[in-house]
């Protein structure tokens, strides 16, 4: 994986594609924990969506960087 990406002759860290794609996944899985009321056991919301984001990009960033 390429470390940077020209977009429109400006020069982007890759990572910032895994960041939006991350951002994609998790209102996916929000949408869903929400339909489906995941979110009654869970103690505090806001916090378990940041854990599942940062395990989401990370998981993402890993397998990007794995393709080298």
């Amino acid at each position: 994986m390429p470390r940077e990406l020209s977009v429109g002759g400006m020069f982007m860290p890759s990572l910032l594609l895994v960041f939006v794609v991350a951002l994609g996944l998790l209102a996916l899985l929000d949408w869903v924990a929400g339909r489906y009321g995941w979110y009654r056991h869970v103690w505090h919301p806001a916090l378990f969506r940041l854990a599942v984001f940062v395990g989401v990009f990370a998981a993402l960033g890993l397998a990007a960087m794995r393709g080298d």
